[in-house]
């Protein structure tokens, strides 16, 4: 499988870049949306809670400790979400190529993958330079964002290979996941924060596979601390079990699934 990816890596990257420019066909500015959505995105939020709202977190003082708290946290879930939602429909979405193109199928997820993360990094690099302006850049602990990157990424692939998969035989699966998502948007610690919660929810909380990496980088970029990576490396197992899972589905309902689109 990891031979057949590389041997279609042209065809993945081409399919990223597509991607990109059917995103933006026919618009003025083009790809530099790229850059003009995230930057309005983090402009509204620290401008409206900073200054508008004066939202403040308990215990700190600097103006833009929200809005830190706030944006990763939602720039770690809109990874998360965008991820799931692409791939729930990705191999109904080019069923075309599907039936009628002979390559391996498992590059479709893989190219959605490499799009969102590619959108994330964007975004995520921008909300850096705000840090780096704003003198909130958490330059001892920034480098332990990388393993956390990791596992958000082969948590997000996995879980929505998987739904992808299973999408093709039960059409449904895709608006339970919209229904799904808000759900555990909001039992998730990222619009407020965890003590401000009944003290029983937390051992829900440990159920929660979003919560240590949202938390992670919570405490990386607003409080400069080290991850709790006993509770990342909980993730990472499952995130890795998911994705051997989704292999075996794959392997095992290939046939089936293009017969079935």
């Amino acid at each position: 499988m990891i031979t057949a990816l590389w041997n279609y890596k042209n065809f993945i990257i081409g399919l990223v870049k597509k991607d990109f420019k059917t995103k933006y066909l026919n618009s003025v500015l083009g790809s530099l949306w790229t850059i003009i959505h995230p930057l309005t995105f983090i402009i509204i939020y620290t401008v409206i809670f900073a200054n508008v709202m004066s939202a403040k977190l308990p215990g700190i003082n600097d103006v833009f400790a929200y809005s830190i708290y706030l944006c990763a946290g939602l720039l770690t879930w809109n990874f998360f979400a965008e991820t799931c939602q692409r791939m729930v429909s990705v191999f109904l979405d080019n069923r075309n190529i599907l039936t009628k193109v002979n390559f391996p199928k498992i590059t479709l997820p893989v190219y959605i993958v490499v799009t969102t993360t590619m959108n994330f990094l964007i975004i995520f690099c921008i909300f850096l330079l705000f840090l780096i302006i704003s003198n909130q850049f958490p330059y001892e602990t920034i480098l332990y964002i990388i393993p956390l990157l990791i596992v958000q990424i082969i948590l997000s692939a996995s879980f929505g290979f998987i739904l992808g998969i299973l999408n093709v035989f039960f059409r449904d699966i895709g608006h339970f996941l919209s229904l799904g998502l808000q759900f555990w948007f909001w039992l998730t610690p990222i619009v407020y924060v965890k003590d401000i919660l009944p003290d029983w929810t937390y051992s829900i909380l440990n159920y929660n596979i979003m919560f240590p990496i949202i938390n992670g980088y919570q405490n990386i970029l607003l409080y400069n601390k080290i991850p709790d990576f006993n509770s990342i490396l909980v993730v990472f197992i499952i995130s890795v079990i998911l994705m051997l899972i989704g292999f075996y589905i794959y392997k095992k309902l290939l046939s089936e699934m293009v017969d079935e689109l």
